[in-house]
Formats: C-alpha cells, structure tokens, sequence
C-alpha cells in the first residue's frame, strides 16, 4: 500500500524548480518525486499564494488548499512534507501534531533558524512518536554515500585537509555543506574565524571559515552569489585528491601513484575516477532513502538530531563571529 503525502508549500523546492523540465531526467521538487514515486502518493498540497494553487492543479490535478487546517479537514496522510520558509516550520510541525499523528514528517533545511526551535520541534515529534527528516539533499546522493563509504574503509585515508566554496549565505547554502562535511568527517569540533565576510540579503553571514572535525580540518570561504553560483569541495589525504564540483553533478577521485617519470616520487593520478552520481534526480533519491528509514532499512538521510548537530554548528560558527 502507498505512502499519503501531502505537500506544504509551493516554492521553487517544493514545486517549481522542474515544473518546465523533463520528468524522466529531472527530479527537482517534492512535488516531482512523490507523484512519481512507486511507494508514495501524493493526494493534495497547501500553498497560501492563488497562482501557485492554480498552477499545481493544472499541472498535477491534485486539490490543493490555502491553509493547512483546510487541507487537514479532508485528508490525514502519513507523510507531512514541510517546505513553506524556515521560520513557519514549528508552526506548521505543532499545528500538524495537535491535529493527528502521521507516520513521519520530512522538513525543509533548516530545521529552523535557532536551535531552542529546532529542539522543541524534535522533542514533540519524540513525544508523538512521530519520525522527522530534514531535506539535506546531498547526502542521499548515491556518489556521496560512495565517497563516505571510501572514507569509512580507510581506502580515503583520513586525516584530510579540504577547502570548500559556497555563496549564498553560510545558513542558505553554507548548510548544505556542514551537513555534507558532518556527514564524511564526523561533528565539528572548532571554528576559527578567518574572514566575518559580508551579509547576504543583510541576514545571512558569508564569513571564511577554518572548521576542524574528527577526521579532518576544511576551510569554508565565500564568493559572490550575484555573479555566479560556485559549490565545491576539494579533500586532499595521503591516498590522493577527492574533488566534488559543480553543486555535485561531478565526483572525481584522483589516487596516490609513483610519478611516470620519476618513480622514486609519487603524484596524483592524471586519468580521474569518476564516481557516479544522480544530482539530476535528487529529491527522488530523497524519496528512496526515506522510503528506506520507514521500513527500517539502512539509510542515509538526515535525521532531525543530524540536522540539529548541523544547525548547532551554524550557531557556533554565528557566535563566533560576534
């Protein structure tokens, strides 16, 4: 029997990014993967803006409501797919709770935009029995499991050095790149200040950054969002060179090899691996790894006490740069 889903916000996440894009290649949206997806069914969606209502009824033929009370006087599904802005998440969380008790609700990254928020949504999920994760897309990408798999097998050998390029805001899309870096080398365990940067949207901090792990330490700088997007992360270890690139459409690896020429040195191979990856569908792959956590089989997406370590770790980085 399929999954009820219901969708909470019509935005670029949860409807738009793929609305003009071929369904078979592209998976960008909430709304793309579960109306897809073989174990899921998406019966409705709530979105307070009139156009994006008529649009996603044109598109999907699906009812779609103004508010969520309205929406919740028809349907109770299992699945609350929360991706209205960050600072309706609670709201939208305890109004759900206080309604009935679906089987799990998977949020928007952030949890929230502070950690008091972002535990008290935990604790009443806890309290309801109700699992919650957070749409941290990256990490249910298949090249990235692979790159953490590598590392946990020691064939990646840890420590590592990285630098990693972000714009937009070390909360917007900064972390997406903490969670990543928690996710391969484990918690933060110290920030140090190397630039306070500028304010993106005079909100959203773009500091540079020296982050030290378990496995490693990584320098996070900044660059310009209204010039052009640039997401990367370079890790340097003594077993070669990892280089994910281009927001992870691409993974290459690079191993430790004696040198053609001179063999008493070793470089780093010329001829890449690549390592497959399906950022093209990536909520779908969302889909499938939250599929997995439901019937309690090994996954990898991010849990509300992981998206909690990575919002603690936003915080400290903020703090620091009082």
């Amino acid at each position: 029997m399929k999954i009820d889903v219901i969708l909470v916000g019509l935005g670029s996440i949860g409807f738009e990014y793929d609305l003009n894009l071929e369904p078979d290649k592209y998976v960008f949206t909430h709304a793309r993967a579960f109306s897809l997806h073989e174990s899921f069914q998406l019966v409705c969606a709530v979105d307070p803006d009139v156009d994006r209502r008529n649009l996603f009824y044109k598109k999907y033929q699906l009812p779609v409501y103004s508010s969520l009370s309205q929406a919740y006087e028809y349907h109770k599904p299992q699945l609350v797919v929360i991706a209205a802005p960050t600072h309706l998440h609670k709201e939208l969380v305890d109004q759900t709770l206080a309604t009935y008790q679906p089987r799990a609700i998977l949020c928007e990254k952030p949890l929230s935009g502070c950690v008091e928020e972002a535990t008290a949504i935990i604790s009443n999920c806890l309290q309801r029995g109700v699992k919650l994760f957070v749409n941290y897309i990256r990490r249910c990408d298949p090249g990235v499991i692979e790159v953490r798999r590598r590392i946990v097998n020691n064939e990646l050998v840890i420590p590592v050095k990285g630098i990693v390029w972000y714009s937009k805001g070390i909360i917007h899309n900064g972390s997406h790149f903490l969670n990543l870096l928690e996710y391969w080398l484990g918690p933060l365990q110290s920030v140090s200040v190397l630039s306070k940067g500028r304010l993106w949207a005079n909100r959203d901090p773009e500091p540079d950054i020296s982050l030290g792990f378990g496995a490693g330490s990584v320098v996070m700088q900044s660059t310009w969002e209204e010039a052009f997007s640039h997401h990367t992360v370079e890790l340097m270890s003594t077993s070669g060179r990892l280089r994910y690139e281009y927001k992870g459409q691409s993974i290459h690896w690079q191993a430790s090899s004696p040198d053609p020429l001179l063999p008493q040195y070793r470089v780093i191979d010329q001829h890449p691996e690549i390592i497959n990856v399906d950022m093209n569908r990536y909520q779908l792959n969302v889909a499938n790894h939250l599929e997995l956590a439901l019937i309690g089989k090994p996954s990898s997406i991010c849990s509300g006490l992981e998206a909690l370590m990575t919002l603690q770790s936003i915080s400290k980085i903020i703090e620091t740069l009082a």
